[in-house]
């Protein structure tokens, strides 16, 4: 997938500035996946993902400072930023995804890949980021008329929060579909999301990417 070096070798040098908060190496990491969306696919899920996912447990842990954990964040929200005009695809399709995190989260990136990943596709994305309200949240979909909701979980004891927001979201509309994901699914809790219909907990950016192509080929 790259030259001068392996995927654990880039891994290791993108935790690695992550935890430094060395951008220019970061940097230097992604450019070698700017390539083609199959790229930044592999760079998101492969490097990105498993870094954070890493950086999570050392804060956890409390192996590193609240502080460092969110610079290793702000820098890789920057290098998505930089990527944006790589994910856009110029072939649209007809339907819109609201994606945000559970109430009272903190941690978007997971759920701004996401985002990415329906870009790639041609969707409309509306991504609302982290603290969002639940009211707010359905507040602005109502304007938007979506197609599915996307719910980014990433602390394990804030299931419950998901939960709440699952149940508000399907009083108002009952047979929106929702999908899930996040880190906070590596400690159990998909017999909360398996209690609802319409609701997949979706754990990887392929199961994304079939579950997108499913919907697309159900429409």
């Amino acid at each position: 997938m790259t030259s001068g070096g392996g995927i654990q070798t880039d891994y290791e040098l993108f935790l690695n500035a992550l935890l430094h908060g060395d951008r220019r190496s970061a940097v230097t990491v992604a450019r070698k996946y700017a390539g083609s969306h199959n790229m930044i696919k592999f760079f998101y899920d492969n490097i990105v993902k498993s870094s954070l996912y890493r950086v999570g447990e050392l804060w956890e842990y409390n192996s590193i400072t609240v502080a460092a954990e969110h610079l290793a964040t702000s820098i890789s929200e920057s290098i998505m930023n930089d990527l944006y005009e790589n994910v856009i695809s110029d072939e649209r399709l007809p339907y819109k995804v609201v994606l945000g995190c559970v109430e009272n989260e903190q941690h978007q990136v997971g759920v701004k890949m996401v985002a990415d990943i329906f870009e790639m596709h041609g969707w409309d994305t509306f991504f609302l980021g982290a603290g969002i309200p639940i009211s707010e949240l359905i507040d602005y979909a109502s304007g938007v008329n979506p197609d599915v909701i996307a719910l980014s979980l990433t602390i394990y004891s804030h299931l419950t929060g998901l939960e709440k927001m699952i149940v508000a979201i399907h009083q108002y509309w009952p047979h929106i579909p929702i999908i899930v994901g996040g880190q906070a699914f590596l400690h159990g809790g998909q017999e909360v999301v398996e209690k609802y219909h319409q609701v997949s907990l979706l754990r990887s950016f392929e199961e994304i990417e079939q579950y997108i192509t499913k919907f697309s080929d159900h429409e």
